[in-house]
């Protein structure tokens, strides 16, 4: 239930505050007085889109903030105990509308995403205007509308089930049965590029190992001048480097018989100069190594080519390529397999499908009965809201499958969905003596308003919405008419929180609680301001809505008979 409403420098709104109370909460105003912005930040607060536009003139952020009661056992509270919201505290929501766009929400001071938001207030509250009207012609709602009416859904929820996976079975087997189809050419081609592959005999890292050799062979005459050159400066050349240090360690170890001290210096040339002797003969090995045979060069870059030639289509990288070709060999041994992928996929089809169609079957036999009490509850809804003699019916029909359908799909030369076999259009015919058709087609803006109404108090006992707020309830319709959709309003609010904005005071009058909205002009600006009224207050009111802005004794007398009625 709706407890408080704030809402702070939003469209012409300064600052207002309302709390409810259950019950029918009346509110009524002039046309432009800001009701419909009322509707507006609820709007928001359940869920929609915002925008910087909303912003009163002159501010930089708009404010609203919502305080809902919220009951133990409703998908509400399960849904915010699951994201870490404790539901006995009842439910806050707040929204920051900023100019720049980046507006905010916050559930219980913490901040929350706009889906989370949808989802935990979607079965607190609900909006019953222009939109759900709408949302009535559309024959697709009418399904769902008749399953609730009917205690279908777990039926259907069972249908759905099923269906998500019958449908993906279908066409995974299928594309199963296409593979198997396309398995010789598919297996010729895997075949030749495994052999491909194969053929090549690629060893692991054997491109980096060739681009070494091959920059070497490029420069081999450079790096034999090197190698040549710093030999012969070793051990080549008169007074090379070796003989020098030979020479010097002779005179050292005489030295060092004399003195013990220069004993370490002794042994450390001596290492260096085994140390030179080990790398002049590693280098003259070197220098053998790139005497290699002609045309080295060339077998090389052959190589190379091949082995990037089979990179490029294979992945690019050797290790792209080895896994190419792992794959190539499982899905060789998944074609091997195809036909006992086929038999089982369609083994569990079978299954799955069989349940589907029975379930489906029964399921439209159940509707068949359900929507003939349906249309009669319906006639007897608007009975009361002075549509005497309205026909309605629920028509079903199913829609035939064509040849490009899955037959796994179809029951019965019928289409399957994951609602069933059925489609439902609401039938109606408001005058006696006139044949049924389509609501879209043929209700008035008065007839649909009375239509959702009927349909409202007939789900009132299974619909989990605690706060119902109606907007334009009162369309098209006027006097006795109104009285009844005032009748049926009280009687809704029993059960459900109500809110309704109206101009008719037939309607207002059953309001157990009655808040007056109004615009005014203070300091220059314009604002919307909301206020409770007692009973003379609302016989003023009713007064207003009956006779226009001048208020006479006669529209007063007849706002008190109304009230005492």
């Amino acid at each position: 239930m709706l407890k408080e409403l704030l809402i702070k420098n939003f469209a012409i709104i300064d600052d207002l505050n309302i709390r409810f109370e259950a019950g029918l909460t009346i509110l009524s105003g002039e046309t432009g007085a800001g009701k419909s912005i009322i509707i507006n930040a609820v709007n928001l607060l359940l869920g929609s889109r915002a925008s910087a536009k909303m912003i009163r003139d002159g501010y930089d952020v708009a404010e609203l903030s919502a305080w809902f009661d919220v009951p133990e056992t409703s998908t509400a509270a399960k849904l915010m105990t699951e994201n870490g919201y404790d539901p006995k505290e009842g439910l806050l929501v707040r929204r920051v509308i900023t100019g720049n766009d980046r507006h905010r929400i916050y559930i219980n001071d913490r901040m929350a995403t706009i889906q989370m938001l949808a989802s935990i207030t979607a079965d607190l509250a609900s909006i019953s205007g222009q939109h759900a009207h709408q949302g009535l012609l559309r024959e697709e709602t009418h399904l769902a509308i008749l399953d609730r009416f009917g205690g279908l859904l777990p039926m259907v929820s069972r249908v759905a089930c099923l269906y998500g996976k019958v449908a993906p079975l279908s066409q995974a087997l299928q594309t199963l049965k296409e593979k198997k189809n396309n398995q010789r050419r598919e297996m010729d081609l895997l075949c030749f590029q495994a052999a491909e592959i194969d053929d090549a005999h690629i060893l692991t890292d054997e491109d980096k190992s060739l681009e070494k050799e091959r920059l070497r062979l490029k420069h081999a005459e450079s790096l034999q001048r090197s190698v040549f050159s710093a030999i012969d400066a070793l051990q080549g050349a008169d007074g090379a480097i070796l003989e020098q240090l030979g020479e010097m360690r002779k005179n050292l170890e005489k030295a060092a018989a004399l003195d013990e001290g220069l004993n370490t210096g002794v042994q450390r040339l001596s290492d260096h100069l085994f140390g030179l002797e080990d790398v002049a003969e590693m280098l003259r090995t070197y220098l053998g190594s790139l005497d290699t045979e002609a045309g080295r060069l060339e077998s090389v870059d052959a190589r190379l080519d091949q082995i990037n030639r089979l990179k490029r289509k294979y992945g690019g990288s050797l290790d792209a390529l080895f896994q190419k070709r792992a794959a190539i060999q499982a899905e060789l041994a998944a074609i091997g397999s195809l036909d006992d992928d086929i038999q089982h996929t369609e083994a569990q089809l079978q299954d799955n499908y069989n349940q589907l169609a029975d379930l489906s079957r029964h399921l439209s036999e159940k509707r068949e009965r359900v929507a003939t009490d349906f249309a009669a509850c319906v006639e007897k809804e608007l009975e009361s809201l002075k549509m005497a003699g309205t026909r309605f019916q629920l028509s079903l029909s199913a829609q035939t499958c064509n040849k490009q359908v899955s037959p796994w799909l179809c029951v019965d030369g019928s289409l399957l969905s994951d609602t069933g076999l059925d489609q439902a259009a609401f039938m109606i015919a408001p005058n006696v003596g006139e044949s049924l058709k389509p609501l879209a087609s043929i209700a008035s803006g008065g007839e649909l308003s009375r239509v959702v109404l009927a349909l409202k108090a007939m789900l009132a006992a299974t619909d989990a919405v605690g706060t119902v707020i109606f907007d334009e309830v009162d369309a098209g319709i006027g006097g006795a008419v109104a009285d009844g959709v005032g009748k049926k309003l009280a009687a809704l609010s029993k059960k459900h929180q109500l809110i309704c904005i109206t101009h008719l005071p037939q309607i207002a009058r059953f309001g157990d609680h009655h808040y007056q909205i109004e615009k005014q002009v203070k300091g220059g600006r314009t604002t919307t301001t909301i206020r409770p009224m007692d009973q003379e207050e609302r016989i003023k009111e009713l007064a207003r809505m009956l006779g226009g802005e001048t208020i006479t004794q006669t529209a007063l007398e007849h706002a008190r008979s109304l009230m005492a009625s």
